[in-house]
């Protein structure tokens, strides 16, 4: 009986495929798919003419097809199913039979009835994909946390669950995971990669590093650091003043000259000139102990054509030899042209050791059609293990990207036996800015242990083994490890004497790196512990002659040591074998000694006010070990600094920074252009209601520096007034403009300065002279206006008497302005800036003159910050909507059929003043002295602080004309701002 219930409602469960609507055959499919194949029913397929209906169970009609009659006559289907009925009261096509069947083999419908049992109970088991532990929970019980945590389901369910978490684990280890789109684009080869996006632009070796943490730019052939993606302004400023910054200077070109010490002086001396300062013959630097630096001119172009500021160092003398070797550091914007003008100077015009071009990987061989085919089609490419390993060069690419790689590194000559070389991106140098710098370099460097062979005769493929066999080369290695543990006993780097150069052999600075990042502070026991009196020589003195040698002079040390670099998993490796875990490795490998050159570099040398701030150490390294030392001083705490905070470094200094203020130069006018033009960009891309209108803020060129227009218009004033001051100014020469009265006087045109405003015939004939404007380098003449400019109490400065002696001292009068001006004509004065209430100067301020009513009124009150400037009046902006409306007419010429002039339109834009600009000096109320190229606010003295240029001209006016209690006063004013502040300036030299 039982056995006939169960096929009963087995069979009812069935629906037919033709009676179902799509919605339900899709559900009936979910909920069938699990099942097995044996207890799938069909639909019947007889057709009307009473054929016999397909027989299952080895032909045996079904038990259940037997109906009783007793059903119909009650009114019901015989074979009724929910939601389905199979035929009605009478038989027909689609009814069941109800006739029993004759016979029934037991065996077979045993067999056939215990299959469907068996199909029955494995579907019922058997979980779905989308079933869970906790389906049976009712629905306001489940919570979305019973997926990971067991303990919130119930504890009859706990169990289960946790087999289920087991089990998923389990699959999910096995399977892996697919990669997401960033690991499916990564290339296969890295470094091949790496090698392809540097062909246009060079990378450091520290690249990588930078790329994670800077955001970077891409100048001069490389692609640099230039700010931090975190705030950090106020920390580096912090670690420069009190600790250490760290910066990646390997961008800067290594020119090296080799020859006779009489005929480089000689060649060299065509470049430089006593007035700037010291030059390659200068007896400290020359002799080695010392780093210099000199203003590179044209040769016999002095004062004019200057090529820029360049660093140099000579190798200390070996023996009676007169063989010298010279390095010159310079910018990569400058490099071409100093090697031009050395290779001319010094006749070097046949090159040697042509660079070899580099080595690109090559495309791989395209696939043939036979190994296509083979290739399964969907699946994801991969190569083989080994495949094309031996066509494609994996070797790091090392070398200058200022330069096409077909072009020689090295030049000869034959008439003079000087040979320049090339050293760009072979001697890496970092530099560390700060007090503390020493304290970093004595807890990261290891002097070289000894590492001499076992017999004479043996050889060794590395460098430091042959040079510990002779007994004066281990004698001075000494002596420098003597010397540089000294640097221990140093309160702060600023007691070395500046530009001392300290030659050093150390370990692999990776093999003492620290386990975790700390900031190193000077220790007091090693303060004491040191020898005194040799600290005292040591600030005193320096460091000797003798102690500036160093092994990294040689070009084949130096690329020993680049090619036998132990690798970070070979390293790694060894480590791993230690017996005792974070021990050093003992003894030390022989290729892990590392010749180094420190440099000492000097803070600020110019003023009276923060001596020596900002100084600090640099180290130059062959290249290849740029990562191996920069790792282990990023664990000594140091900050890491970009181009912009090598800015502000120089800003602090009051020094001015290569390229972006040197305008006299080839390398600083293409910065100028670049910046002009990057800045105009950035302008036009904001909307006009967004931007300032520059032309009513009386600013004629907001985004450079007219130097040139500037020059030519105080010549022309001081040629047509003579002597006298141009000090009349239209509309408010007796009283300064107040703050209630220049919003009111807004004047319909430019105002001009009275009877000194060069006029337009003027500017045209001054431009067709071949004099160009130049910036005041000569160091007699820099004390002299020093003096003259005497500056009064205000934030961040004291009261100090003129510099010189008081009997030796002249004074300011017509005669020695006039000689002055005579020899020093079109020229610019390098300045600085401070503020004395509140205000934050920006680039491409204005430096004015104030009238002696602004004078009279900063007397009478201390609180007055300064006048303001009138509005003035855009009479481009009619004309600019013009040309917006003539270019939608243009579009639709049937509306007009005058149409505009198609030559000015790209000329004007709104809010900035077209070429040619009117007079620079007195367009605004306050005669324009010069403009500001640095400007920002000064954490080291807390008020506002700005570099710039002013015109000679001006500034013998100006000082002429002021009493002498307020001598040296100025105006500054922002761009995009109306109101003046008064600024103290200062010549420092």
């Amino acid at each position: 009986a039982w056995f006939g219930e169960l096929h009963h409602v087995l069979f009812n469960v069935h629906i037919s495929d033709e009676d179902m609507s799509g919605a339900k055959e899709r559900m009936h499919k979910k909920k069938m798919r699990n099942q097995p194949s044996n207890v799938t029913f069909p639909s019947p397929g007889w057709d009307s003419a009473g054929d016999e209906r397909p027989k299952r169970h080895g032909g045996q009609t079904p038990m259940h097809d037997r109906r009783n009659d007793d059903s119909n006559s009650q009114g019901q289907s015989p074979s009724w199913t929910r939601g389905h009925h199979w035929g009605g009261s009478e038989r027909g096509p689609r009814g069941y039979s109800q006739e029993l069947p004759k016979y029934i083999t037991a065996s077979v419908f045993a067999r056939a009835r215990a299959a469907e049992v068996n199909a029955m109970l494995k579907a019922v088991t058997k979980t779905t994909g989308s079933a869970h532990v906790f389906g049976p929970l009712p629905k306001h019980m489940r919570r979305r946390a019973m997926s990971h945590n067991v303990k919130r389901l119930p504890r009859r369910l706990r169990a289960v669950a946790k087999k289920t978490l087991e089990k998923t684990s389990q699959q999910k280890k096995e399977q892996s995971k697919s990669k997401s789109r960033r690991a499916r684009r990564r290339h296969g080869n890295l470094l091949l990669e790496f090698n392809r996006r540097q062909r246009k632009n060079m990378w450091l070796e520290t690249h990588i590093w930078h790329a994670k943490r800077f955001h970077m730019v891409k100048k001069w052939g490389y692609c640099l650091g230039d700010r931090p993606t975190y705030k950090c302004y106020r920390a580096c400023f912090r670690a420069m003043t009190n600790h250490c910054l760290l910066q990646d200077l390997s961008y800067y070109c290594c020119v090296e000259l080799q020859g006779e010490e009489d005929k480089l002086l000689s060649a060299l001396s065509q470049l430089t000139n006593k007035e700037t300062g010291p030059t390659f013959a200068a007896a400290a630097c020359l002799s080695g102990r010392r780093q210099g630096t000199v203003y590179v001119y044209k040769a016999d172009q002095f004062p004019d054509q200057l090529l820029g500021q360049v660093l140099f160092m000579w190798r200390p003398k070996t023996g009676a030899s007169d063989h010298r070797q010279l390095w010159i550091w310079a910018h990569p914007s400058l490099k071409q042209d100093l090697l031009t003008e050395l290779q001319s100077v010094c006749q070097c015009s046949e090159p040697i050791n042509p660079r070899a071009p580099e080595a690109h990987p090559a495309p791989a061989p395209c696939p043939t059609e036979s190994a296509a085919e083979e290739k399964p089609i969907g699946k994801k490419r991969k190569r083989a293990d080994g495949e094309g390993l031996a066509s494609v060069s994996v070797k790091k690419i090392i070398g200058d990207g200022t330069c096409p790689p077909n072009k020689p590194v090295s030049w000869n000559s034959k008439t003079t036996g000087i040979v320049i070389s090339d050293l760009t991106m072979e001697i890496l140098r970092y530099r560390l800015i700060g007090p503390l710098s020493h304290c970093i370099l004595t807890d990261t460097l290891r002097p070289a242990t000894d590492s001499k062979l076992a017999g004479a005769t043996v050889s060794s493929c590395f460098w430091w083994p042959e040079h510990c066999m002779n007994d004066n080369n281990m004698l001075l290695h000494h002596q420098q490890a003597d010397m540089f543990q000294l640097f221990s006993g140093v309160c702060s780097t600023a007691e070395i004497p500046a530009g001392t150069v300290l030659g050093l052999t150390v370990d692999d600075p990776r093999l003492t790196i620290p386990k975790k990042r700390s900031k190193v502070m000077p220790d007091t026991e090693q303060l004491q512990g040191v020898d005194a009196e040799k600290v005292r020589s040591l600030t005193l003195q320096g460091v000797p002659v003798e102690y500036a040698e160093s092994s990294l002079w040689d070009q084949a040390v130096r690329d020993n040591v680049t090619q036998n670099k132990i690798s970070e998993q070979e390293l790694n490796r060894m480590k791993s074998e230690l017996l005792v875990p974070g021990s050093q490795l003992s003894p030390i490998p022989s290729q892990s000694r590392v010749p180094i050159l420190l440099v000492q570099q000097p803070g600020k040398q110019v003023g009276e006010e923060r001596a020596s701030w900002g100084t600090g150490w640099d180290i130059l390294l062959p290249k290849g070990w740029g990562m191996a030392f920069w790792v282990p001083l990023i664990y000594r705490g140091v900050r890491v600094g970009g181009l912009q905070v090598g800015l502000k470094h120089s800003q602090n200094k009051g020094t001015s920074h290569f390229p972006n203020d040197f305008p006299d130069c080839p390398a600083g006018v293409q910065f100028l252009k670049e910046q002009e033009t990057q800045l105009t960009d950035d302008y036009k891309r904001r909307p006009p209601a967004k931007r300032p209108n520059y032309i009513k803020h009386g600013c004629l060129a907001p985004f450079c520096c007219p130097w040139q227009q500037l020059a030519e218009e105080w010549e022309i004033i001081v040629s047509d007034c003579g002597a006298e001051q141009p000090a009349s100014v239209k509309g408010g020469q007796g009283s300064p403009a107040g703050p209630q009265g220049s919003e009111e006087a807004c004047s319909g045109a430019p105002s001009t300065v009275e009877g000194f405003a060069p006029q337009p015939e003027d500017l045209a004939a001054n431009s067709n002279a071949e004099t160009k404007f130049k910036v005041l380098r000569n160091k007699k003449v820099l004390r002299q206006l020093s003096a003259w400019c005497r500056p009064i109490s205000a934030k961040g400065q004291r009261a100090r008497k003129p510099a010189g002696c008081p009997q030796q001292q002249q004074q300011l009068s017509s005669q020695v302005a006039a000689s002055l001006l005579a020899a020093h004509c079109r020229s610019l004065v390098w300045t600085r800036l401070s503020l004395l209430k509140k205000g934050r100067p920006t680039l491409h301020a204005m430096i004015c003159i104030p009238t002696p009513g602004d004078l009279q009124q900063l007397c009478k009150d201390q609180a007055y910050c300064g006048p303001l400037e009138p509005r003035h009046t855009d009479h481009f902006k009619h004309k600019v909507k013009q040309l917006k409306k003539g270019d939608h007419k243009k579009l639709h010429p049937e509306k007009t059929s005058q149409a505009p002039d198609p030559a000015s339109a790209p000329t004007l834009t709104l809010g900035l003043w077209p070429e040619p600009l009117p007079s620079v000096t007195s367009h605004c109320s306050r005669v324009t002295l010069g403009f500001v190229t640095q400007g920002d606010f000064s954490l080291s003295t807390g008020c506002g602080e700005a570099l710039g240029f002013v015109s000679l001209t001006g500034l013998f006016h100006m000082l002429s004309s002021q009493p002498a209690e307020k001598r040296g006063l100025v105006l500054v004013r922002n761009a995009a701002s109306l109101q003046y502040r008064f600024a103290k300036l200062n010549i420092e030299v």
